[in-house]
C-alpha cells in the first residue's frame, strides 16, 4: 500500500514539474522583448524553504517540500530533535503551571520558580556552542550557515544576562518557548522526507496520523510562540529596558542588546507569518478562480 501510495505521489511530482515547466515557457514567450528581465531573489524566502511554493503564481501548495536523503543534514535534523527536548522540558519545568491555570497571578513574571534554572541555562548554552561548532565545522548541514551562525553568537551573547541578573531570568524562559516551534519546524521535514500532504486520505495510517500530528502542533506553537509570546515578549523588553535606565542612569544598559535582538526577531517572525498567510491566500483564490472556470 505505502510503495503504490510513494510511486502515485512520485508520478504526480513530475507531472506538477512538466506543467510549471509549460507555465514558465508560455510566461517567458508572452513577455514584450522590450520588457526588463525579471530580477530573481539571491535569496529564499523562509516560507520557500519549509513549504511548497507554486513558483508561478506564488500559492501555498498541499504538503513540504521534498527533502531527497542527504547525511549532513539528516544527522544534523535527529541532533536538533534529541537536544531541544530536554531544554524545552527544562524550561517548563522553571514555570508553575498549576498558578498559571489557577489564573491567580497579576504578572508571568511571577510564574517562574528558576528552581531548575542552572541546569536549563546550562544546557541551553551547551546546545547553542555544540551547534555553533556543528554548523561551523560542516556547513552544509543546514541551507543558511551564516545566518545560523549569527544567531547561535548573538543568542550565546544575550543569554549572559539572566546568568548574571537573577531578575531578568524569566525572560530566558519566555523567549526560549520558541524551541518548541523549532522542534516540530524539524520534524516536518525528518518524518515527511516525501513531502506528503499532511491531509491526504490514502496514506498509511500510522505514517497519516504521524505527519496530521506534527502538522496541527507545528502551526499552534508557530502561533503561541511567533505571533503571540516573542511579540509580548519584545513590550515586556521595551517596559523591563527603560526601568533599567532609570535605575543605571545610562541608556546602555545589559538590556539595551536584548531588546534589539528579540526587536529583529519578531520583525522576523511578522514577516514569516506575512508570507505564509499571504502564499496560502493566493491559493484559496486561484482555487476559486478555477473551480469558477470549471462552472462555466
Amino acid at each position: 500500500m505505502q510503495t503504490k501510495t510513494v510511486f502515485k505521489y512520485a508520478i504526480s511530482d513530475i507531472k506538477e514539474k512538466e506543467r510549471k515547466d509549460t507555465l514558465r515557457e508560455k510566461h517567458i514567450m508572452t513577455r514584450s522583448l522590450s520588457a526588463p528581465e525579471r530580477i530573481t531573489r539571491q535569496r529564499s524566502r523562509f516560507v520557500e524553504q519549509h513549504f511548497k511554493i507554486d513558483q508561478i503564481n506564488l500559492s501555498l501548495l498541499p504538503g513540504v517540500p521534498v527533502h531527497e536523503a542527504d547525511f549532513a543534514r539528516d544527522f544534523h535534523d535527529f541532533f536538533n530533535l534529541i537536544s531541544l527536548v530536554p531544554i524545552v522540558i527544562l524550561n517548563l519545568m522553571n514555570w508553575n503551571v498549576e498558578l498559571y491555570f489557577s489564573g491567580k497571578f497579576n504578572k508571568f513574571e511571577t510564574l517562574w520558580t528558576g528552581d531548575y534554572f542552572v541546569v536549563f541555562w546550562n544546557s541551553t548554552i551547551a546546545y547553542f556552542i555544540i551547534d555553533l561548532l556543528w554548523i561551523c565545522i560542516i556547513p552544509k548541514c543546514v541551507e543558511y550557515p551564516i545566518r545560523i551562525i549569527q544567531h547561535h553568537i548573538m543568542t550565546l551573547f544575550i543569554l549572559m544576562v539572566p546568568y548574571f541578573y537573577s531578575e531578568y531570568r524569566w525572560m530566558m524562559g519566555f523567549s526560549m518557548s520558541v524551541e518548541l516551534n523549532i522542534w516540530f519546524l524539524i520534524a516536518r521535514r525528518v518524518f515527511n522526507k516525501q513531502g506528503f500532504p499532511p491531509w491526504t486520505i490514502d496514506l498509511p495510517y500510522l505514517f497519516s496520523l504521524k505527519v496530521k500530528f506534527i502538522s496541527i502542533f507545528f502551526y499552534i506553537t508557530w502561533v503561541l510562540t511567533r505571533c503571540i509570546i516573542i511579540p509580548y515578549m519584545v513590550i515586556l523588553l521595551y517596559q523591563s529596558y527603560f526601568i533599567r535606565v532609570e535605575e543605571v542612569g545610562s541608556y546602555f544598559n545589559v538590556l539595551l542588546f536584548a531588546f534589539l535582538f528579540h526587536m529583529i526577531s519578531c520583525f522576523s517572525n511578522v514577516k514569516w507569518t506575512y508570507d505564509l498567510v499571504y502564499s496560502k491566500m493566493r491559493r484559496w483564490i486561484i482555487r476559486d478562480l478555477e473551480e469558477m472556470d470549471k462552472n462555466k
